[in-house]
């Protein structure tokens, strides 16, 4: 095993060269211990780049997403079916909230197994994870007709905490093998989610509303996640040694507070994603109940995540031209518009132009978010901790704003408050994306000519 110790703050270390656009050429002229051709070369033999251990282990985390944050976006078939069929006596709002506070844990969770994790407890954290996570939905299958407590506890609780134990430490170690390659690596894991996004929608619509039922489908999707995480614990490996002094986060998040860019970053995060999941959560039941078949509307969401999917897999690219602190503006200021023409969703045609448009900014936006925090940070060092607590202020955005959506809508299904509610938010996240990249500027011109007097 390599000497070198890795903390999780290295996990997005490479993103910083590959971002090809100015924000990063900025950064990498400050901190020249980035650049490739600064790096001895004994270093780089440290990281094989490549081999059955390596390309397994991404192929784990790989499976882990799908697992996880996969499983989590397809929450709108467990909205539907149980605002229509299992839990008739709960509002939208309060069956929302099932779905919002599993994302929260799986996000804000990140910020403990992200120590432990640095600690050296791996293996331990995705193993709990795993058995955690089967746990949860066998126990889900088991859950009565409206018995709210029952699905809280198990989808909402139990099955958050796992993903919570599982998500960062899957995305982390793929810096035990990789430097120069991990850009790449990593976008390959994070397609995972898509992929995850797609396959359940489809499996859960066709079994829950077929005579299998709640219990025999929901224990079907039980078993391909419990399968499929069997896999993702015998394919991943670690490689290097735990660090010997861990990150203080306390010190990391007084320097956030007086780092202005940063947190105008936090600030538009919060605030989009707010109103982001809208659609996701709610655009199959909005469908259905404006007079879509029950079959292509089962299909919508499928839609939305396959476009979700193009986006983040374009979005490298389109990024090396324009930026990606300005991609992510675009992005957001896109994806608010199309939330507010949801209000005018009402054939089948504008579901799947919603579905795609949507699906497609949503992926830029979502596949941006962590290039876009490189672009922020001066000291890699400090970049897990920084991630951490991004996590955690996305959760709680992830966490409120859906509920919100659903008490807007109302047992009377007014679907363009909640509309208006998310669109407004996410446009008031977009602009706080817009100071973010004012003042960042700011700070690197104030930069320059302090270093040019020098």
């Amino acid at each position: 095993m390599a000497s070198e110790s890795k903390t999780l703050a290295d996990v997005m270390e490479s993103q910083v060269p590959s971002l090809g656009d100015k924000e990063g050429s900025e950064i990498l002229e400050e901190f020249p211990v980035l650049k490739h051709s600064d790096v001895p070369s004994p270093s780089h033999s440290e990281f094989p780049e490549g081999g059955l251990a390596a390309w397994a282990t991404v192929f784990g985390s790989f499976l882990v997403q799908v697992c996880t944050l996969g499983y989590s976006l397809s929450f709108g078939v467990y909205q539907d079916f149980y605002t229509q069929h299992y839990l008739i006596n709960e509002t939208p709002s309060a069956i929302s909230w099932i779905g919002s506070l599993s994302a929260f844990l799986m996000l804000s969770v990140g910020v403990i197994s992200g120590s432990l994790y640095d600690g050296g407890y791996f293996y331990h954290l995705i193993i709990a994870g795993s058995l955690l996570q089967s746990f949860s939905l066998f126990m889900l299958s088991l859950a009565k007709p409206n018995q709210y407590y029952q699905i809280f506890l198990a989808q909402s609780v139990c099955s958050g905490l796992a993903s919570g134990l599982l998500y960062i430490p899957s995305l982390a170690v793929i810096s035990h093998h990789f430097r120069w390659k991990r850009t790449l690596a990593m976008s390959l894991v994070a397609s995972g989610s898509s992929l995850g996004s797609i396959i359940f929608p489809i499996m859960l619509n066709n079994l829950l509303n077929s005579p299998a039922g709640f219990a025999n489908g929901v224990r079907a999707s039980a078993g391909l996640v419990s399968g499929l995480l069997v896999i993702a614990c015998l394919c991943m490996r670690t490689r290097l040694d735990p660090p010997a002094i861990p990150v203080n986060y306390i010190s990391v998040i007084k320097k956030c507070i007086h780092d202005v860019p940063f947190v105008f970053m936090m600030a538009g995060n919060f605030l989009f994603v707010i109103g982001a999941y809208y659609p996701a959560f709610f655009l199959q039941l909005d469908s259905i109940k404006h007079g879509v078949s029950s079959t292509f509307s089962f299909y919508s969401l499928v839609i939305l995540n396959a476009s979700n999917f193009i986006g983040r897999v374009t979005s490298g690219y389109i990024a090396a031209f324009t930026g990606v602190q300005n991609l992510t503006i675009l992005a957001a200021f896109s994806c608010a518009v199309v939330i507010f023409g949801m209000i005018g969703l009402s054939s089948l045609v504008s579901v799947v132009v919603l579905g795609v448009f949507y699906g497609s900014f949503a992926g830029v936006w979502a596949a941006m978010t962590a290039p876009l925090l490189t672009t922020l940070v001066s000291d890699v060092s400090e970049l897990g901790a920084r991630m951490g607590i991004t996590f955690f202020i996305n959760g709680l955005g992830f966490l409120i704003g859906p509920p919100i959506s659903g008490a807007l809508l109302t047992s009377n299904y007014t679907w363009w408050a909640p509309a208006l509610f998310s669109g407004i938010v996410a446009l008031a996240g977009a602009m706080m994306y817009t100071l973010m990249r004012l003042t960042f500027v700011r700070s690197q011109i104030k930069g320059n000519a302090t270093r040019s007097r020098l």
